[in-house]
């Protein structure tokens, strides 16, 4: 599904963002990234559908290089892989109908989109998406009307609705609370589980990875330093990634 070849990136001011990385995710992975804040999480995450550019080697998906793509061909990659920020990205003054439809720009003319005239097909898979994740109630509500956590959960419906292969999530519940961040991370599992898209969770929190993944990948100054099943991924394991033991107030949730 996602293959990585000797993936590097270097950044204007010098600092190395990822250092010959080589990985493959296969379809239908739980995959939870971990380490320490600068340890190159988002980097690699923004890096497969290309919000950010590497400076050598190349990525796959589903054996198309995104790298090397351009045009249509990138836009029809892309349109494959849905991206959960941890600010959630929706615009605040639009209803969570019209957000979660923005996931289907890629498939539509723009004039359609600039003029909100969506197909009814799209509609009612945006109803869908929204039911699937327990918002549906919602979906005549400003963005703006919404907690943290239903935003999350719209930008989730909105990546259903644009039928993603791959989901990206960059520390989707940051700032959320333990209940909410519990619900957001269920329906991750749950849509993963359920509809087998893979799944890829840059996260902090050592005992969600257990948790959630079925893979844990730890990085550390842009290196992979562990990748292996959460059976692996013991205390002493996280103590390697982090460069120190890991206390008990980390492994309850604080912030790595």
């Amino acid at each position: 599904m996602i293959e990585f070849q000797n993936v590097s990136k270097t950044y204007p001011n010098g600092v190395k963002g990822l250092n010959d990385i080589n990985l493959t995710i296969h379809e239908g992975e739980f995959v939870v990234i971990v380490g320490l804040s600068g340890a190159g999480k988002s980097t690699l995450l923004r890096s497969i559908n290309r919000l950010i550019e590497v400076t050598h080697g190349e990525i796959f998906i589903d054996g198309q290089s995104i790298t090397m793509a351009k045009g249509i061909s990138l836009r029809r990659i892309r349109r494959d892989i849905g991206m959960i920020f941890q600010t959630f990205n929706l615009v605040k003054r639009s209803t969570v109908l019209r957000n979660v439809l923005s996931g289907r720009v890629g498939y539509l003319p723009t004039w359609r989109t600039l003029l909100g005239l969506f197909p009814k097909q799209d509609v009612h898979s945006a109803f869908q998406a929204l039911d699937r994740v327990n918002i549906l109630e919602k979906a005549y509500s400003r963005a703006t009307e919404l907690s943290g956590g239903q935003q999350q959960r719209v930008s989730i419906a909105r990546a259903l609705a644009q039928e993603a292969k791959i989901i990206l999530a960059d520390e989707p519940v940051a700032s959320l609370d333990p209940l909410t961040t519990k619900q957001v991370m269920d329906d991750l599992k749950r849509i993963n589980q359920d509809l087998g898209i893979t799944t890829i969770v840059n996260l902090h929190f050592i005992d969600l990875a257990r948790e959630y993944a079925t893979r844990i990948i730890g990085l550390r100054a842009g290196e992979v330093v562990f990748d292996g099943p959460v059976s692996a991924a013991t205390d002493e394991r996280f103590a390697e990634i982090y460069g120190r033991p890991i206390h008990e107030k980390e492994l309850l949730g604080a912030e790595a």
